[in-house]
């Protein structure tokens, strides 16, 4: 009997996974169990599954091994489950549940002729993404479910954070000359934000454009009559292939030392966090992968919205976003906002879609 994934996506979507992903990783475990698999959990709390050829008995390994990724975790607060019509609303009923639904169809349902097919659920993507990097399963191809529409996104921006500090010598507002204002130097500094990727970043990408640079947040000053000898501003970088997070950080600093006096010390550092950023991949679209979603009546080939953890699998091998849903409508943010939703028969079709492209990788 075929899966059934809007049973799964309904019950799902009504399991809180904003907080904690216990009960939504049991619920996974139980359904993967009911349909005849022996999943297993990992250390950083991945739930892993694989099928192989029946009768195969090389364990999948003559043959290429196809990976199915989303997560399970979601975005707080919680949205309620509430089912009109054809549609899903709720958190999570596309950000990712849908897509794990879709997902799900094509790990139990594809027929497998040869080599391997993993199934590997993440906890934790919307904040660190510690499952995702502890991976290693070395296959040939990805899937990544997340809310494209059920286009095929073979690109994605990457995402980096972190701090400008300014370093002055801090003096008695009555006498300014003594001393050197950080905040001053916050002029030239946001002007060398804005010139950097004129004169240092790289070149535009064919299919996922500009990389952008953003300063978000300034601090600095600790009291109305000093001179500051400190200020602090934290920026956010959306790059694009080939720059690197060690590449950037080297030549940010290096540019935007150039704007300010000798007088005055400079320095970037990442924000802190377990894991490495996500940086920005693109996929050839004559790959395997592409082309058999093309077969299988994806949608276009086109760059994703927002960073993933496809980042960390490209990689290893070519990765593609794929899954039903949206991150905005005409009527704004979808993904992450309180009117989240996902209509039924995509959650479907994108099943069929996914389940024809895996069984054409496997043949």
């Amino acid at each position: 009997m075929a899966f059934d994934p809007l049973g799964f996506h309904e019950t799902a979507v009504g399991i809180e996974s904003h907080e904690d992903v216990t009960e939504m990783r049991e619920f996974l475990l139980e359904t993967l169990e009911d349909e005849g698999v022996d999943p297993r959990v990992d250390d950083a709390g991945n739930t892993l599954a694989t099928r192989t050829a029946e009768g195969s008995g090389d364990g999948g390994t003559d043959g290429p091994h196809i990976v199915l990724n989303t997560h399970i975790d979601t975005v707080p607060p919680h949205v309620p489950l509430e089912i009109d019509g054809e549609v899903v609303r709720g958190r999570g009923s596309c950000d990712a549940k849908g897509p794990l639904a879709a997902l799900l169809s094509a790990f139990l349902d594809a027929e497998i002729g040869s080599g391997r097919l993993t199934l590997a659920v993440t906890p934790d993507e919307e904040v660190y993404s510690t499952g995702a990097a502890a991976l290693d399963l070395d296959a040939d191809g990805y899937v990544v479910g997340e809310p494209t529409g059920l286009d095929i996104c073979n690109a994605a921006k990457g995402r980096f954070e972190g701090t400008v500090e300014i370093e002055g010598v801090a003096a008695h507002a009555a006498e300014p000359g003594s001393g050197v204002s950080a905040i001053r130097a916050v002029a030239p500094v946001l002007q060398a934000l804005e010139s950097y990727d004129e004169t240092v970043g790289p070149p535009e990408h064919d299919s996922l454009g500009r990389p952008t640079l953003e300063p978000t947040v300034i601090e600095g000053g600790a009291a109305t009559n000093q001179i500051p000898a400190e200020c602090a501003i934290t920026v956010d970088r959306r790059s694009v292939p080939p720059e690197t997070q060690q590449g950037f950080r080297e030549q940010l600093e290096a540019h935007l030392q150039s704007w300010i006096p000798d007088s005055m010390g400079l320095s970037f550092q990442y924000t802190e966090r377990e894991t490495p950023f996500l940086e920005a991949f693109a996929t050839p679209e004559d790959s395997d992968v592409v082309r058999a979603f093309q077969d299988a009546s994806a949608g276009e080939v086109r760059p994703f919205g927002a960073a993933t953890e496809a980042s960390y699998f490209a990689a290893d091998a070519p990765t593609v976003v794929f899954g039903p849903g949206v991150l905005a409508d005409e009527d704004g943010a979808v993904a992450h906002a309180e009117r989240e939703y996902v209509r039924r028969p995509e959650v479907e079709r994108a099943g069929e879609i996914a389940t024809a492209a895996v069984a054409s990788l496997l043949d």
